[in-house]
This record gives C-alpha cells, sequence and structure tokens, in this order.
C-alpha cells in the first residue's frame, strides 16, 4: 500500500479501472479548491427521471448537515442530482451547515431545472469546519458540462480523502437473454466501522426496481459488506451508501424469485468488493485480516468477538510486524464478555494452523508456521468457540506507522 497522495489528474491510469457504465447515469467532476488547488473534489451525478433511490445513513448522533438534508429530502421525493464534496465534512457546523447545504442544492437544482428537494448533498472530510459554499457553486458549470456516463472513474477519484486509489467495480447478469449492470464507487480508509455502510458508496443498475424492493437489497447486501468492516472502530459522522435502479435497461427485478434473488446477490457481491477494498486501502494498511467466528450460540456474539479481536491495537500491531504473538488474540477473546465461555472448546487458527486448543498453545504448533502466515498479506483469523451453530464474520486491516501519521497530519 502506498500513502502518496493520488495524481492531480490520474488520466494516464485509466486503462487499470474496469466497469460498464450505467445507462441512465451521468457523472461529471470538477477542481472547486474546496481544501486544495487543482484537486479533484466535486463530483455530480445526474440520475434519469423516473430514477429509483434506495439509501441507507450513519448512526452517529451528530450526523452532518448533509445527511440530515438529504434524509429530509428523500422523504418527499426522489432525487434527480447527487451533489460530493470533499475536504470538508460540513458536520457539527449547526443551522448554519444546513442553510449551506441547501444553497448548494438550489445552486444544483437551477443548473439542472428541477427542484433542491431533488438534490441530495454529501459531503466528506475535516469536521467543524465550515462549507465554501461560493467555491462549490463557482465549480457546479463545470462538473456539469463533464457530465457523462462514463465517468465512473473520474468520480472515484473525485470523492477521495485520504485514500489511495479509487475504488470501483462492475458486474453484469444475464437473464432472460437481457442483461443487468450494476456499477458501485466508494471512498473510505479511516473513520471506518460504519454501522450501516461506508463512508461514502453510490451503487447503480439500469434495471427497474420499485423503491420498497431496492432498499430490502440494499439493506441485506449493506448487512453482508460495509457493516463487517472495520479500520479504526470509529463511525464517521458523513456515512451514506446509495442504491439507485435507473429503469433504463430492459430487465424488472421482481420483489421475488429467481430474478430478484439474483439480482440481490449481484449487488451483495460488489457491496463485498468495495467493502474489501476500503480495508486494504485502509490507511498505512499492509493486510487485510479476515476474522471469522464459528461455534457461537447467536450472531450477536460472534460479532461481539470478532469485532473486540478486530479492534485491538495490539492484535492489530502485531500483525504489521508479521509477530505471530497469539497471547494478543487469546487475551482479545477472553474480554469480549462472553458468558460462560467454556476455554477449552475454544479453538484458534492462522489460517489453516491451529494455535490454541484446550485453553493453551497447540501441541504441534510452532512460532515459524505461525510467522509464515503473518507475513502473508490476506490473513484469516478463525476463532471457534465450540458453544453453537451461529458464525459472523469481519474484515479488518493492521495498524501501521502510516496510520498514526496521516491521522496526526490529517489537517495540516
Amino acid at each position: 500500500m502506498s500513502t502518496m497522495e493520488q495524481p492531480l489528474f490520474p488520466d494516464m491510469e485509466h486503462s487499470k479501472y474496469e466497469f460498464s457504465p450505467v445507462a441512465g447515469v451521468r457523472l461529471g467532476t470538477a477542481c472547486a479548491g474546496i481544501k486544495k488547488a487543482e484537486h479533484r473534489d466535486l463530483v455530480l451525478l445526474e440520475l434519469a427521471a423516473g430514477s429509483q433511490v434506495a439509501a441507507v445513513f450513519t448512526r452517529n448522533a451528530f450526523r452532518a448537515a448533509p445527511v440530515l438534508l438529504a434524509q429530509r429530502h428523500l422523504a418527499g421525493n426522489m432525487p434527480r442530482y447527487l451533489l460530493v464534496n470533499t475536504g470538508y465534512a460540513n458536520a457539527g457546523t449547526g443551522e448554519q451547515g444546513l442553510q449551506d447545504a441547501e444553497q448548494c442544492c438550489r445552486a444544483v437544482a437551477k443548473l439542472g431545472g428541477c427542484k433542491p428537494e431533488e438534490v441530495l448533498p454529501f459531503s466528506t472530510g475535516v469536521i467543524g469546519e465550515p462549507l465554501p459554499v461560493e467555491r462549490i457553486i463557482s465549480a457546479l458549470p463545470t462538473a456539469n458540462a463533464a457530465l457523462a456516463e462514463t465517468g465512473w472513474e473520474d468520480a472515484a477519484w473525485g470523492i477521495m480523502t485520504t485514500d489511495t486509489v479509487p475504488k470501483l467495480t462492475s458486474r453484469t447478469l444475464q437473464t432472460g437473454g437481457q442483461q443487468i449492470t450494476v456499477t458501485g464507487m466508494a471512498k473510505g480508509a479511516g473513520m471506518i466501522r460504519p454501522d450501516m455502510a461506508t463512508m461514502l458508496a453510490y451503487i447503480a443498475t439500469d434495471a427497474a426496481v420499485e423503491q420498497p424492493v431496492l432498499q430490502q437489497c440494499l439493506q441485506q447486501a449493506v448487512a453482508h459488506s460495509f457493516n463487517r468492516i472495520t479500520v479504526d472502530g470509529d463511525t464517521s459522522t458523513n456515512d451514506a451508501c446509495l442504491l439507485i435502479a435507473t429503469g433504463q435497461g430492459d430487465v424488472t427485478v421482481p420483489a421475488s424469485g429467481e430474478v430478484h434473488d439474483a439480482f440481490v446477490q449481484l449487488v451483495q457481491e460488489v457491496c463485498v468488493e468495495l467493502a474489501k477494498d476500503i480495508i486494504k486501502d485502509g490507511e498505512g494498511a499492509t493486510k487485510l485480516i479476515n476474522i471469522e467466528v464459528t461455534g457461537g450460540q447467536n450472531e450477536a456474539e460472534c460479532f461481539t468477538v470478532a469485532y473486540t479481536v478486530a479492534h485491538s491495537p495490539l492484535v492489530k500491531t502485531a500483525f504489521f510486524a508479521a509477530d505471530p504473538n497469539w497471547g494478543r488474540i487469546l487475551a482479545a477473546v477472553g474480554r469480549a464478555e462472553i458468558a460462560a465461555l467454556e476455554l477449552e472448546k475454544v479453538r484458534i487458527f492462522l489460517d489453516d494452523v491451529c494455535i490454541v486448543t484446550n485453553g493453551a498453545r497447540h501441541p504441534a504448533y510452532t512460532e515459524e508456521k505461525g510467522r509464515q502466515v503473518m507475513a502473508r498479506n490476506e490473513i484469516t483469523v478463525r476463532l471457534e468457540l465450540g458453544r453453537g451453530e451461529a458464525q459472523a464474520n469481519v474484515w479488518t486491516c493492521d495498524f501501521s506507522y502510516d496510520y498514526v501519521r496521516i491521522n496526526a497530519e490529517y489537517r495540516t
């Protein structure tokens, strides 16, 4: 993983990212100078008339002004435009933050010939700083002029903050001789333990899907992807994830049946890939770690154990050092507050190497075996609780020197 900033205009890198445009979604970007000069920091998405939108947002009590306004607008309207700015989160800005977000929505509406309530605002960046409204509004015509169905990659660059690479992927599905396309992009590298989605994610399909069906699909996909990742245990004030169905293709997804189930699986695959890409690009991360808990009495206690291990700084730094200090994992499992945990039934694995059984080190385990696993870029920690049939998994990353540096220097 590199911690270098993105190229200002990474046009030479376009061939690296393969994606399928989605009929009915056009995207444009601009350099508004919100925080840095000549930096793509403003993204505009135009949705075809009749598009249906499902959304989930952060559960953080200090929800940002754009989150509050987007929720308000969605309550009575289907959006025609999405506006995303980076640099400043417009969170912790009180009534002024709401007014600033509303002013930006009005400017988009005037440009696009729609109602302000048909515009959803999104912001990401430093909390507590006022939104530079004039700079955003001045750059809107440039973003609008750049609108194109092929604008996904530029947009994926434009929504980044401390990310080092864009997160962009597509899937297609053939059904009844027709094709469904699902394309998604996301951003996020730090302040990641979403509790609903990721910092920002936008997924679109050309299929026709009624909003209630779309919402159910999104919530199911999020539960198996973005809600299973953590970089540092921090939930952002600005998290948002949208699923857009333009209806511009040839397929209608019903409320149930084979086509519905295949569509749900397709969306989930896109979400899982984006979620894992976020962890791979975690601030300073060098390893993708899958914490897999089996044998729990219920899913909730499996998640409790998984997140306790995933959030342990001692575990995460051991992974960075490729140090098989398995006592740190053992201690984290033990403090997960699982009632009546029978230690002799617990087994701990690094990939396929058993390190703990019967409450002690496995007789066949050696430091060399553990070190070989810890040196890998992708590792599974499997925790068998031996008390039931439930299971759950969480993806996380290690903590390196760069995580501290990036966050210590975030505002400088």
